[in-house]
């Protein structure tokens, strides 16, 4: 076992250098320090390192074996370490961004794409799922932050929020919705609480929280209401599809269905309520100092929202500033 790490950055030196007076001027140490160092590292692997011909050194075998284990380790870390101090001032290095499913797939790409046009040294991994999936990897540090649907951590069993910071993005308008066919055919103007307990649903949660929410927003009825959950499916994007096949009634953000809105292809149910409205926000642990690189895109990932999402979409409202 080596007893001082340090001794392999100056043998990395001495034999990349091919000279411990270079050696030494590049680790700013003096000549004696660079051969005591070489000759203790020898003692530790039981080998010479270096044969000594007047002024010049000769690598060993030990010695280039040696340097292939210990030369890529400190190239990257001084490549890291480089990064590091670059980060500083410069956007650099990796994102690791959670997102809702939908949301996530509708905007993120093109987010990212106009933020490597600018700063092509940020990579980025992209986690999009729910609540639940998304909070672990926060907690656990698998992901910096994540845009997160706050209307869907009602009721959950995610454990304490605590820990997490909430900052609110966007709203998005949250409404009720069936094809134009089962509207006609099945509630038939009839939008009553007692007709539409009556309906078939779709859901994409289990529990059925969003559908129930909807019901105690628009009727102020309890949460123990039960509706007939004819579909269960595993995105926002299924219970659209659900919805255009006739086979039920579905929650739905509006503006992942503008145009069937305006082609009368779904047909919104309305309350003489408002609109619920989910709040997505940004969410990164309560502790967590932002990296320079983070807080560049977090900024350009607001005043993009602003600009895309708020103005060519119906039924959201940018929320930060």
């Amino acid at each position: 076992m080596l007893q001082n790490l340090d001794r392999l950055k100056v043998f990395y030196h001495v034999f990349t250098q091919g000279s411990i007076v270079a050696a030494a001027e590049v680790l700013y140490v003096s000549q004696s320090a660079v051969s005591q160092s070489i000759q203790k590292l020898e003692g530790e692997v039981s080998s010479p390192l270096f044969i000594r011909l007047h002024k010049q050194l000769v690598p060993t075998a030990a010695a280039e074996r040696l340097y292939e284990i210990v030369a890529p380790f400190v190239e990257d870390l001084q490549s890291y370490l480089k990064g590091i101090e670059n980060a500083k001032d410069h956007p650099t290095g990796e994102l690791r961004i959670g997102a809702p499913m939908e949301f996530g797939k509708a905007y993120l790409p093109l987010m990212v794409a106009g933020f490597r046009a600018k700063y092509q040294d940020v990579t980025f991994t992209l986690e999009f799922g729910t609540p639940e999936t998304l909070f672990p990897l926060l907690r656990s540090g698998q992901i910096d932050f994540a845009l997160i649907d706050v209307f869907l951590t009602q009721n959950t069993h995610i454990g304490s929020l605590d820990i997490f910071h909430f900052d609110a993005v966007v709203e998005e308008e949250v409404i009720l919705a069936c094809s134009k066919y089962y509207y006609e055919q099945s509630l038939g103007g009839d939008l009553s609480f007692a007709s539409l307990l009556k309906q078939d649903f779709i859901s994409y949660r289990k529990d059925q929280q969003t559908i129930k929410q909807w019901f105690k927003h628009h009727f102020a009825k309890s949460n123990n209401i039960q509706v007939r959950n004819v579909l269960t499916v595993d995105s926002h994007e299924a219970v659209i599809s659900a919805i255009k096949n006739n086979i039920g009634i579905g929650i739905v953000a509006s503006h992942l269905v503008t145009n069937e809105l305006y082609e009368k292809q779904i047909i919104h149910i309305k309350t003489s309520s408002p609109e619920l409205m989910n709040s997505i926000s940004l969410v990164h642990l309560q502790d967590k100092i932002p990296t320079f690189t983070e807080k560049i895109f977090e900024k350009y990932l607001v005043d993009t929202i602003k600009s895309v999402v708020s103005i060519n979409h119906v039924g959201m409202r940018v929320l930060c500033q």
